[in-house]
């Protein structure tokens, strides 16, 4: 297992932010007082973004290096936090007087150094003494700046500074708080306390440069210049960020999907905080005896127990709630999350489920505040009922999959999950209504990752509508029917789906009940049918990834009837 590393100065040395390929997307916060620290144990870093200038010119020519001029130009309001650092001679002066005068001596125009550069200076010198002396160590470590960051990670320059007049600014602070969980980080690890010797904002930039050396390791990261320029001692010079493979933010007006990017991005930014951020498993290269490099998203540890909740609360902070409050059908799963996200915001709700819902769902829907209405065989009839409901009372339907507001929600797992994993070939995702891999689909888009559906064998309807080029209704019947068992996927989730997922894979209920054997087994991880139909289409054979494929595979739901769940492991 690697690890990979953000840094930033502080006052007591330098803030590590440290990823390990074992850590479940996790980051471990220290403080170190020299940067060479970072190599001295037996596992060194694959790779360290930090910011802190690497590479020094002779001369300087303009306002600071080539990067420093490069950048400033991204960054609107907040090009000012961009210093100029003078030329490598001016770097190595001990006294401040003494560093002006080389400066203006080895610049064009002369120019000499600003206090803030100067007192980089001891930094710049510890990194730059590293790897002169250590070459090999050169292409490892990669110099970021943070508000680049924040900036790539929006779309657009940030709208608050993160101080004003030298003071902690909170409206700044919490504008990259919040984009430092929608980029995958925990909740927990954004809103910690900052490790001893580093202030606060010292430490949501380390996180920020982490961010950075999880994409250049999996290969989108981006140079200003582009490619990086080198000095005299062949140090890299160039400020690194990262580059999606698609545009930050593409506007509805520009596909003919319904849900955009932009969409989906505004959603990630709306429910910051109420969803958690869930881990990904890497199990690595010939995993579960496939040819495939394997990796499971937890989405199971989710809020409520499902994905639900992403699109749950995007439909409450997005929509106007009446009196009458919200109502939903539900599987149970959908009806949870509903359920829950309304008990956080304070609203009334009303979940109408079907009488094939295992008790264990329909007691989490009770037991989150709201009223469950028991009725009908199926999920449409469920749905019937909701309907005569909203239009008797006037309360907000959230639909679990028919929904703009739901698919842009669920759609933030794709974005989660690919600055999780940017390097991903195929991702795994079980289908019922296909709110789910409607939104998964809308956010890989254009990009090389494939979108393959899963679904029962006794329950297609996504399959079905793809095969007939449109949505048409299918018989139910599978142990997976109280999660993924829509009749018909209806018409925006095809549309949302038809040019987007790839296929669909079929699975039958005994792969997914061994599934949730295997789950459990092997990770401890209690799944119901549904959650684990995904896994259910790798260990079958239903999909068999290539030699090497980067597949991820989706965990989605955790709501199982634990009776059920002891007679299938026993």
């Amino acid at each position: 297992m690697g690890w990979i590393a953000g840094v930033d100065g502080c006052k007591a040395g330098w803030v590590v932010a440290v990823l390990d390929d074992a850590a479940l997307a996790r980051p471990q916060l220290r403080v170190i007082s020299h940067f060479s620290e970072l190599f001295e144990g037996s596992e060194p870093p694959d790779l360290v973004a930090v910011d802190m200038p690497i590479g020094l010119p002779d001369r300087i020519v303009g306002s600071g290096r080539g990067p420093e001029q490069a950048v400033r130009s991204l960054l609107g309001e907040r090009q000012s936090s961009v210093f100029s650092i003078p030329s490598r001679l001016a770097v190595q002066a001990a006294e401040y007087l003494e560093a002006c005068g080389v400066a203006v001596a080895t610049s064009e125009p002369p120019r000499k150094v600003s206090k803030q550069s100067f007192f980089l200076f001891p930094k710049i010198r510890q990194i730059d003494g590293l790897l002169r002396e250590q070459p090999v160590w050169r292409e490892r470590v990669y110099e970021t700046h943070p508000e680049l960051a924040f900036r790539t990670m929006r779309g657009a320059p940030l709208l608050n500074p993160k101080k004003v007049k030298g003071a902690i600014n909170p409206e700044g602070m919490a504008e990259r708080r919040a984009l430092l969980i929608a980029a995958g980080l925990p909740a927990e690890s954004v809103h910690a306390w900052p490790p001893r010797g580093a202030a606060a904002d010292d430490m949501l930039d380390a996180l920020a440069a982490l961010i950075v050396a999880r994409h250049i390791r999996g290969g989108r990261g981006k140079p200003f210049p582009d490619p990086p320029g080198r000095d005299s001692h062949g140090l890299p010079i160039a400020i690194w960020t990262f580059a999606p493979d698609r545009p930050a933010y593409q506007d509805r007006a520009m596909s003919d999907r319904p849900v955009s990017r932009s969409m989906i991005e505004a959603a990630a930014a709306r429910i910051a905080g109420h969803a958690r951020v869930t881990p990904v498993i890497r199990l690595g290269k010939g995993a579960l005896g496939t040819a495939g490099d394997i990796s499971l998203k937890l989405e199971c540890l989710q809020h409520a127990g499902s994905f639900k909740t992403r699109g749950a609360f995007n439909n409450l902070l997005s929509l106007p709630v009446p009196a009458a409050g919200v109502s939903a059908a539900s599987g149970g799963n959908h009806g949870a999350a509903v359920a829950y996200a309304a008990r956080e915001r304070g609203v009334k709700a009303t979940i109408f489920v079907p009488e094939i819902s295992p008790a264990a769902k329909i007691e989490a829907i009770r037991r989150f505040g709201a009223e469950a209405v028991v009725g009908g065989a199926q999920y449409d009839d469920a749905q019937a009922a909701c309907d005569r409901f909203v239009a008797e009372t006037g309360a907000l339907k959230i639909h679990p999959f028919a929904a703009v507001e739901t698919i842009a929600g669920q759609g933030t797992l794709g974005r989660e999950w690919d600055l999780q994993e940017p390097d991903l070939d195929t991702v795994l995702v079980a289908v019922g209504g296909g709110g789910l891999i409607s939104g998964i689909a809308s956010w890989f888009a254009g990009s090389k990752v494939k979108v393959v559906g899963v679904e029962p064998a006794g329950s297609r309807a996504l399959q079905a509508a793809l095969e007939a080029k449109g949505p048409v209704a299918v018989d139910v019947a599978s142990v997976a029917a109280d999660s993924l068992g829509a009749r018909n996927v209806g018409q925006l989730v095809y549309d949302a789906c038809k040019d987007t997922v790839d296929h669909v894979a079929l699975v039958p209920d005994a792969a997914i009940t061994e599934a949730q054997a295997r789950l459990w087994r092997d990770f401890r991880l209690a799944v119901e049918p549904g959650g684990a139909a995904a896994f259910g289409a790798l260990i079958s054979g239903a999909y068999k990834p290539a030699a090497g494929e980067r597949l991820g595979v989706l965990v989605c739901g955790a709501n199982v009837d634990l009776a059920k769940l002891q007679a299938i492991v026993a």
